[in-house]
């Protein structure tokens, strides 16, 4: 299927690695030029010459953190009038409420909710005039189905959820779509961390953590992140211009519920 979006200019967040570096992938080989952004220069340069495949759309990157004022500039300075904003940041980390003090949760609130919303803010006006956006962000399940001990997740992305669904159908009418991603557990370096952070809570290998993990999932597997890149490829895509506001779940079945 052609995606019909061949030639337009996309954002990329968290793209050095992981689900950002999937969605990077699916965009430029749609032909977009896509520009990746991650905080980290060395990782984000591979990644960018990894992505500029031949016969593939152009690649460019901006190293930045996308949580300050001057990381924002800096890509903006470098880059302007995107079609296509991706926005992507790793989860704060677990632990008890008691003990996270403000600074902690506005370092949350700062990767999770208010840096996706200033992307959009600088962003969405020009997709407007121009008749054409596409803003995906990728969140995580637990939107969907709070996970106990990730308060601070729990929080500041539903907090970027509820405004999302105020501000979706305000943009549609002017072809501009603004949905999230909610991803499971999928196969990233990072999901390995954790596996690798609970054998050493718990006594065990990493590999059975991981057994153990994919033994109670419905579908006997991780996601692979080349699934939720082409999911974020087509939501970006001039088919999906009907899908509003939405939260799309890919957790491989692991939600219970009906709704």
């Amino acid at each position: 299927m052609d995606l019909g979006i061949a030639g337009r200019k996309a954002l990329v967040c968290g793209a050095s690695a992981g689900l950002g570096l999937a969605c990077a992938s699916a965009l430029v080989r749609e032909g977009v030029h896509v520009v990746v952004v991650a905080r980290t220069e060395g990782p984000l340069r591979e990644a960018a010459q990894q992505l500029a495949a031949p016969g593939t759309g152009a690649v460019s990157w901006v190293a930045a953190d996308v949580t300050s004022d001057a990381g924002r500039s800096a890509i903006f300075a470098a880059h302007a009038d995107f079609d296509i904003v991706v926005t992507n940041a790793g989860g704060p980390p677990p632990g008890d409420f008691r003990l996270w003090d403000r600074d902690t949760w506005l370092r949350a609130l700062d990767a999770n909710m208010l840096a996706p919303i200033a992307l959009i803010k600088a962003t969405v006006d020009g997709m407007m005039t121009r008749g054409f956006g596409r803003i995906v962000n990728i969140t995580s399940s637990a939107v969907k189905a709070p996970v106990d001990g990730l308060g601070l997740s729990n929080g500041a992305r539903s907090g970027l959820t509820g405004f999302v669904a105020g501000l979706a159908r305000s943009t549609v009418a002017r072809g501009v779509t603004i949905n999230n991603l909610l991803p499971g557990t999928f196969d990233t370096a990072r999901l390995a961390s954790n596996f690798a952070a609970q054998a050493h809570r718990e006594g065990l290998s990493a590999e059975q953590v991981r057994a153990n993990r994919i033994a109670k999932h419905p579908a006997r597997r991780l996601g692979l992140p080349s699934e939720l890149g082409a999911t974020c490829a087509f939501l970006c895509s001039v088919h999906a211009g009907y899908i509003v506001g939405q939260n799309l779940l890919m957790d491989g079945g692991s939600y219970p519920g009906t709704f």
